[in-house]
């Protein structure tokens, strides 16, 4: 299909809401510009920009470009350090829980990188039935879970309608001790407005869209063939999610498809895009790295990530957008997801699967079902534990969604650091409710010591709210589920 009839092709099928001016506003000309004039940045300017972002108003793309020049090690500690500061003072201590819930594999794309790709023989198709979904969710609530993103192939097999209905189900299901899935964020392809409206109408929490790469011409090239090779369709995305009244959004790259360093500055415009157009940013940012999948034409990554790099890359992240929450998935593994926990990173996946089916028994570690490898498969008590271990509080808080402190009511929270006045406390409850009823003797153990130790300086922080917190806590000890400020 030529570019002209691909245009016609979208304009017909979508009309004009297929292009927005983003399209204008990230392109592979700009970004290379904001590259080019980073080039050797001094050491006083490096720490110019430091100072800046430690006042938690972001950095321009241009200054985030001048941090991703610096190879100097002592001035990348630098900027690692600050974004461990600036993550705490915006959330504080916390981490959120999710875990990741795949419906289906069937695709009618054909990314070169992906396991699920239409023309991939190596794997087995599969797409869950309602009562199939009802024991991944079973699995995943007796795990202690209370927070899905929910991911599915592009295909007709699972269309819109299959998606709320899949969603629908997977709220209904309760098990013993309080077991429920509170919020559900979703990880689709590209909707018109008016299929956003009737997914929005199923009570999801943030829709999340990678663009994989910014770099046009690269994207062209890893999906030559279906629906995901428009590449202004996919990057318009986040206006039609707005414009249907989804005010939480996510963006992400896949870091290895192209040069890195091109795909921050990219995050970064469509960031500083969305907060100038709808005075939100994205609610999250993702920065997951290539892995190997199944069946992947692909011998290698195009454009390795160092972890040198990668560490630098997610604070330069942090410092540029610090109102915004991090996402980090078990493709990383155990000791780099340790370590970045201090460098900006606020969301983690946990006990993840990638599988339809993955959570049931009989599909477990099927890797002709997956779409891409893992590297931290530790079970979620033992990831738990080791979170609480080192000082920081799991989290499956889901109230602002239920509350309605989403969208700019999130971002007036979230920009001047006071999202944490509530953040903190919930993670305290959620926490708490999970080793009451989900917690072995190990994760009961650092979990104690982790909630004294905040209750500790929560009563000198702000002694009302400390009192209130206790509170709910001795509550959620005698049996009581689901509080929250």
């Amino acid at each position: 299909m030529t570019k002209t009839a691909e245009v016609n092709y979208y304009k017909e099928e979508f009309g004009e809401e297929y292009r927005t001016e983003v399209c204008d506003y990230i392109t592979d000309e700009k970004i290379e510009s904001i590259l080019d004039a980073a080039n050797e940045p001094t050491d006083i300017e490096v720490k110019r920009i430091i100072d800046k972002a430690l006042e938690l108003n972001g950095i321009t793309p241009v200054e985030a470009a001048t941090l991703l020049q610096v190879e100097d090690e002592n001035l990348i500690d630098q900027f690692l350090e600050a974004a461990r500061k600036i993550k705490e003072r915006i959330y504080g201590k916390r981490l959120v829980i999710f875990a990741p819930l795949y419906f289906a594999n069937q695709c009618i794309n054909n990314c070169l990188y992906c396991g699920f790709r239409k023309d991939n023989h190596q794997i087995d198709r599969k797409k869950l039935s309602q009562s199939e979904i009802v024991k991944e969710v079973e699995a995943l609530e007796r795990e202690g879970h209370k927070r899905l993103l929910v991911l599915t192939g592009e295909a007709p097999i699972t269309d819109l309608d299959y998606i709320i209905e899949s969603i629908k189900t997977a709220y209904s299901v309760k098990t013993e001790n309080g077991g429920e899935i509170r919020r559900i964020n979703v990880e689709i392809a590209p909707l018109t407005t008016k299929d956003f409206k009737l997914l929005k109408e199923s009570e999801i929490g943030t829709y999340t869209c990678f663009q994989e790469t910014y770099n046009r011409k690269q994207y062209k090239k890893l999906h030559p063939e279906g629906p995901k090779s428009n590449y202004e369709w996919r990057l318009s995305v986040m206006d039609r999610a707005q414009d249907a009244g989804i005010d939480d959004v996510g963006i992400g790259a896949l870091f290895g498809l192209y040069d890195y360093k091109f795909d921050v500055i990219g995050m970064l415009l469509h960031a500083e895009y969305l907060d100038k157009k709808y005075g939100v940013g994205p609610h999250t940012v993702s920065v997951p790295r290539l892995n190997p999948a199944l069946g992947s034409p692909l011998d290698e990554v195009p454009y390795p990530v160092s972890d040198e790099d990668f560490r630098k890359l997610v604070a330069v992240l942090r410092l540029a957008v610090p109102y915004t929450g991090m996402i980090l998935s078990t493709r990383e593994t155990t000791e780099m997801r340790n370590e970045l926990f201090e460098h900006g990173v606020s969301q983690i996946s946990a006990g993840s699967r990638t599988t339809p089916g993955g959570y049931d028994k009989k599909e477990k570690n099927k890797e002709e079902l997956a779409q891409f490898s893992l590297h931290d498969l530790r079970p979620i008590d033992e990831i738990i534990t080791g979170i609480a271990k080192d000082g920081y509080i799991p989290s499956f808080c889901t109230a602002c969604y239920r509350l309605g402190r989403t969208g700019k009511d999130f971002m007036d929270l979230a920009k001047p650091g006071k999202i944490q006045e509530f953040c903190k406390p919930n993670a305290m409850l959620t926490f708490k409710e999970y080793l009451e009823d989900y917690g072995t003797d190990q994760s009961r153990k650092y979990g104690k010591t982790c909630l004294e130790n905040l209750k500790k300086s929560l009563k000198e922080e702000n002694p009302k709210l400390a009192a209130n917190i206790n509170e709910k806590l001795e509550a959620i000890e005698a049996g009581e589920h689901d509080l929250y400020l």
